[in-house]
């Protein structure tokens, strides 16, 4: 007899976490936001292009999975959806600090070797996707950007992309609060630098507090954005 094999949706479809993914995207598809570009917070709206993320690009994040958590923040509690695949340790208390809405995020935490798969499905119904870029081939990750500028999703893999429209590095700095040798770390500061292509081909950085005393990210004290090139003038 001659072995059957399953269709990628339907191995797809039996992947723990996925139902709800599911639910997440056939929402999304009600009440998908009629703008095309998702808001940020105004402490990252400077480094994009657009003030915030257009829909049907990819943007790359490094060095730092609270920036991460600070892209999705303003998106989803503005009413978008968003799904995380392959990423088990992002935190969910932190995510909530950041102020993402958790009700609003599908998580998928070890798809396996079923990840680009999943992500392929995520990107036809809901607004942004992040993923780990660890086991994806380059000329995969391109695919997967096709689709979500296809599909008019924001895809925000968190590590290297080859086909990025914009990449966030995060640099961390100093944590404050212990200033007189005891008492509880408050905040941290970071700098945030933005490069990318056409209207993002112009290098730019921001200081920002990550998090701030209450868990958020806001402008640093230190500056405000800049271009690369005034930075280090």
């Amino acid at each position: 007899m001659t072995a059957v094999v399953e269709p990628p949706v339907a191995r797809l479809a039996a992947l723990p976490g996925v139902s709800t993914a599911s639910r997440v995207a056939a929402q999304a598809g009600q009440a998908r936001a009629t703008g095309r570009v998702l808001p940020v917070v105004p402490a990252l709206a400077g480094l994009l292009p657009d003030a915030g993320l257009r829909r049907g690009t990819t943007v790359a994040v490094h060095g730092a999975s609270s920036l991460l958590l600070a892209l999705l923040a303003e998106a989803t509690a503005a009413g978008s959806w968003a799904a995380v695949v392959g990423l088990p340790s992002l935190g969910l208390a932190a995510a909530a600090e950041y102020g993402v809405d958790l009700g609003r995020v599908a998580l998928i935490p070890r798809p396996g070797p079923e990840l680009p798969a999943v992500v392929a499905a995520l990107l036809d119904g809901v607004d942004l996707v992040a993923t780990s870029t660890s086991t994806i081939q380059p000329a995969v990750a391109r695919r997967l950007s096709a689709r979500a500028r296809h599909r008019g999703a924001v895809l925000l893999p968190f590590g290297a992309w080859p086909a990025a429209d914009v990449e966030l590095s995060c640099r961390l700095d100093t944590w404050s609060g212990l200033e007189d040798g005891y008492g509880h770390l408050r905040h941290r500061r970071a700098v945030v630098r933005a490069r990318g292509r056409g209207a993002a081909a112009r290098p730019t950085s921001a200081h920002v507090d990550l998090p701030t005393p209450t868990g958020s990210i806001a402008t640093s004290r230190l500056g405000t954005v800049t271009s690369l090139r005034e930075e280090t003038a």
